[in-house]
């Protein structure tokens, strides 16, 4: 796939295909501003992006200077970092542009052949940073439309993700070298990298290689347990984490 602007049109569009709306596969057509809720109910805003009607050139000039740099010798995960960055700056769509911004990093990933995405969770690892993110991307935005801005924060922090997800999967290989429980242990990281709701073949497509019987006796087992449970019946039957249901509860209780 050519990296083009065409392409995060496309993207954004399968992404909202099923949420409804106009603004599926859409430039944005009225301006937004980057907040942040807190644990009070409060409510602050980090930054005031660019506006909706500079957006397209914006984004245009965005791959424009995106592949001019990607042919020098700037190291790709630099690049990354800050193509990340400039596009969360933009936030091209009325919603949905933390979900892209993720997207696009593991397909920009995968392109410079990092494809520790393939078995690690960077959505998980950004959410169980959430804090830094915030941090990092309000600090690296300030000046950001004057071009006076200091991107090392942000990157610092990207590269951090990067590292912790090679971290982890160097783990997870060394305690599988063995092999014994292999396959279960692939259920486990794949439900436990799971956010939101899953279905069995979600899962069956991150282990191939286990079949759906032994698949379905570790969801039971997980289920016995009390660490997941199972929401409906028969094929259309999804699954959730406790923990996920427990946060998603709290949520609309504060909500």
């Amino acid at each position: 796939m050519n990296f083009t602007t065409n392409l995060l049109l496309q993207l954004h569009r399968d992404l909202f295909k099923f949420a409804g709306g106009g603004d599926a596969g859409r430039w944005k057509t009225a301006d937004n501003v980057i907040s942040e809720k807190r644990p009070d109910g409060a409510t602050i805003v980090r930054f005031a992006p660019t506006p909706a009607w500079k957006t397209p050139d914006a984004m245009n000039a965005l791959h424009i200077e995106f592949v001019a740099a990607a042919a020098s010798n700037i190291d790709p995960l630099i690049l990354i970092g800050l193509y990340i960055l400039d596009f969360l700056c933009i936030h091209p769509f009325s919603d949905g542009n933390g979900r892209l911004a993720r997207i696009i990093t593991v397909l920009l990933l995968y392109r410079e052949d990092f494809e520790v995405a393939r078995y690690i969770s960077l959505e998980r690892l950004i959410e169980n940073t959430k804090e830094s993110y915030y941090d990092t991307l309000h600090r690296s935005s300030q000046g950001w439309h004057e071009s006076k801005h200091d991107p090392m924060p942000w990157v610092s922090y990207f590269l951090g993700v990067v590292r912790a997800a090679y971290g982890e999967f160097a783990r997870d290989v060394g305690e599988l070298k063995d092999g014994r429980g292999m396959k279960t242990q692939l259920v486990l990281w794949a439900i436990r990298d799971r956010v939101g709701d899953f279905s069995i073949s979600e899962i069956h497509e991150q282990c191939p290689s286990v079949g759906l019987a032994m698949l379905r006796r570790v969801l039971r087992a997980e289920r016995d347990a009390g660490r997941i449970g199972v929401i409906g019946k028969g094929r259309a039957s999804r699954w959730r984490k406790i923990e996920f249901a427990a946060n998603v509860a709290c949520s609309d209780e504060r909500g």
